[in-house]
């Protein structure tokens, strides 16, 4: 008997010695958390001759606010997603910036807007009553005048208003980052596809590790690294060659080791910021160690293999022979993709097939509001017009063309944002078609092709402005059984030597650059 009552004291002595941490767990997973939503996001083409500025962000439309938000940005749908998965969680939103009109079409954002929406999106955390965390899902290619690092000054802003909350980030692939946002922000995690599938898993990624750390589980050590490299963005589809190498590379370190997530951002290279290029974020659940592990060893994995990033890319004339030799083997359809033309106005290609009097094609889009207005006044579907369209912007764009041919659709597609845009389609020759859009417009799906009424069965050839994203909605579908990538003259060439650079780092690598 003594023996037992010995042993019940014992089993009595380490429940209470228990007890305390087990509360103290519980506690930590039933905390309420509340959670803002902010989305201020942009890539800026500095190179582009247009600013963007406040009318450029609210074309279509005011700033939302409320359960709008949660709609708003990339990879938000993946956060409340995974928010949900939590007791006692809630997440509110608080402030979003529609895209700029044309997108990465407009060069630098002006101070004042980005005064405004900062302010206007701390104002409305502000609002929040007991906030515990902020999620922004941002781009990180912005670039703004009088603004080193936009990014990296938001958090900042938030942090100095609210306290040091913790922040956590998403990031584009083509974003332009280095260590002084990892100074500020708790959580990076960059997307790891180009084209674009996993901005939701960023979301969702991201808001388990928030709610962790608000509940004091999660304690991340961030790494930062910079392999001074730089490429046209056109080199970074993820679906061959060292980029896909690279990703998978991160993947496995992330799979060997829990709580650990290895972010890499190829940069975009059309801003010429101070903290263009690749960058690397290693992120540990309180273990710098291997986190400045990881990251060295990604970092040289990337440097030692630099040179295969960049190769040559046929330029006008011979991309086009290249597309067509497809069509003469009977391997079409085949996509002509236009990678530098970032205004969106661009002739080369079109001007190209009609030199050679080719049929069955479709140019998808030409940006031409002049056009779309004068075709709006005086012509309806079925008439017989004679307009020129494009190469309105500059020699970059190449010269006007004359089209000789019938209106075949007048409406509206949404091209950004909830609010429809003009959209004119053309047809001329033998079955070849030419859709307009008052701005510039990346066309990755058939589905504008559709709703302009084009055949798109009985199509030879697509051409569109793009450098990867159309892979999604033409070469993955089996739409197009080809694609010839051109460099065409534009403010976007694969070429980034061409560029005249004042704020690169110094030492930064590219094939093209020349010091």
């Amino acid at each position: 008997m003594k023996k037992f009552a010995l042993l019940l004291a014992l089993v009595g002595l380490c429940v209470s010695t228990m007890a305390p941490a087990d509360s103290q767990r519980n506690q930590s997973k039933s905390k309420k958390v509340r959670i803002g939503v902010v989305s201020f996001a942009m890539e800026t083409c500095t190179f582009c001759p247009r600013i963007t500025d406040i009318e450029h962000f609210e074309y279509y439309g005011k700033p939302f606010t409320g359960d709008a938000v949660l709609n708003s940005g990339a990879g938000t749908r993946g956060f409340v997603h995974a928010a949900g998965e939590y007791h006692n969680v809630e997440v509110i939103g608080a402030y979003a910036v529609h895209d700029p009109l044309g997108g990465s079409m407009g060069s630098w954002v002006t101070r004042r807007a980005f005064d405004k929406y900062t302010n206007a999106a701390i104002e409305q955390l502000r609002k929040i009553p007991n906030l515990n965390a902020v999620y922004l899902p941002l781009h990180g290619a912005m670039a703004v005048s009088g603004i080193a690092r936009p990014e990296a000054e938001f958090v900042r802003r938030i942090k100095q208003q609210l306290g040091d909350i913790p922040v956590a980030v998403t990031l584009d692939l083509h974003a332009n980052e280095d260590a002084e946002l990892a100074n500020y922000a708790d959580i990076i995690l960059i997307v790891k596809r180009f084209p674009h599938y996993d901005f939701n898993l960023m979301g969702e990624r991201a808001a388990r590790l928030l709610i962790r750390q608000v509940r004091g589980v999660y304690n991340p050590v961030i790494e930062a690294r910079r392999p001074n490299i730089a490429f046209a963005t056109v080199y970074g589809g993820t679906h061959q060659g060292l980029p896909r190498d690279m990703m998978e590379r991160a993947r496995r370190w992330e799979n060997r080791h829990l709580d650990t997530y290895v972010s890499v951002a190829m940069g975009f290279p059309f801003a010429d910021v101070p903290d263009m290029g690749m960058s690397l974020f290693v992120m540990t659940n309180d273990n710098r160690e291997l986190a400045a592990r990881i990251a060295d060893d990604m970092n040289d994995y990337i440097r030692q293999r630099r040179a295969q990033f960049e190769y040559d890319i046929p330029k006008l004339a011979r991309g086009v022979e290249q597309g067509l030799a497809y069509l003469q083997r009977e391997q079409g359809p085949v996509v002509l993709a236009n990678l530098s033309d970032r205004l969106g106005d661009a002739t080369h290609i079109l001007s190209e097939l009609i030199a050679r009097k080719r049929s069955n094609y479709v140019v998808a889009t030409i940006s031409d509001k002049a056009a779309i207005e004068t075709i709006k006044s005086h012509y309806t579907a079925g008439d017989s017009l004679k307009i020129a369209v494009g190469g309105h912007t500059g020699s970059l764009a190449g010269k006007p063309v004359q089209i000789h041919g019938k209106v075949a659709f007048v409406g509206q597609f949404r091209i950004g944002g909830d609010t429809p845009s003009d959209l004119v389609a053309i047809t001329f020759g033998a079955n070849n078609w030419v859709l307009l859009t008052p701005t510039r417009y990346q066309v990755t799906r058939r589905a504008i092709l559709d709703h302009a009424g084009v055949p798109v069965d009985k199509m030879d050839i697509f051409v569109v402005k793009s450098r990867n994203h159309f892979r999604r909605g033409f070469m993955e579908t089996g739409l197009a059984k080809h694609a010839v990538v051109i460099d065409a003259p534009g403010h976007g060439p694969a070429d980034i030597g061409q560029l005249t650079f004042k704020n690169l780092p110094k030492g930064t690598y590219s094939r093209f650059l020349k010091y």
